[in-house]
C-alpha cells in the first residue's frame, strides 16, 4: 500500500502539470502562427515545420523572435471581436425596435393595478387621466 511515496506523487504531479502546460504553450504558438496575418504562407510554413521538427527550440525561439507580437495581436483580435459585437447589437436594434407601450396597453396595467389593491381609486384616476390626455 506505501509502494509509492508521497514524494513521487508530488514529482508525478509536478511532471504532469508541466506537460499539460507545454502542450498548451505549443497549440498556442502554432495558433498564433495561423491567426498572423503579417506572415506569408512560406514563413508559415517554416514557422509550423521548424516547431513540429524541433518543438522545444521552435518554441522557444518562436516565443523569442515574436512573443511580444502574439500579446498585441491577442489583444487587437478581442478589440475587433468587441467592435464587432458592439456593431452587430446597434445594427439589431435599429431594425427591430422596442414596441411603444399603446395607451390601451398603459390602461391595462393601471387597471391590473388597481384590481390588485396597489393603487387606490384616486391614484388610478390621476393615472388614467394622464394617460388619456
Amino acid at each position: 500500500m506505501n509502494d509509492y511515496p508521497l514524494l513521487n506523487v508530488f514529482l508525478t504531479m509536478l511532471w504532469f502539470f508541466l506537460w499539460v502546460m507545454w502542450f498548451m504553450l505549443l497549440f498556442r504558438v502554432i495558433a498564433d502562427i495561423f491567426r498572423d496575418d503579417g506572415l506569408g504562407g512560406w514563413a508559415k510554413g517554416g514557422w509550423t515545420v521548424f516547431v513540429c521538427v524541433l518543438p522545444f527550440l521552435g518554441v522557444f525561439v518562436y516565443l523569442i523572435v515574436r512573443g511580444r507580437g502574439m500579446g498585441e495581436r491577442t489583444v487587437q483580435r478581442a478589440l475587433a471581436q468587441e467592435e464587432a459585437f458592439r456593431s452587430y447589437v446597434r445594427e439589431a436594434a435599429v431594425e427591430h425596435p422596442a414596441p411603444e407601450a399603446t395607451k390601451a396597453d398603459e390602461l391595462a396595467k393601471l387597471a391590473s393595478l388597481h384590481d390588485q389593491g396597489d393603487i387606490t381609486d384616486a391614484e388610478f384616476e390621476a393615472a388614467k387621466a394622464k394617460v388619456l390626455a
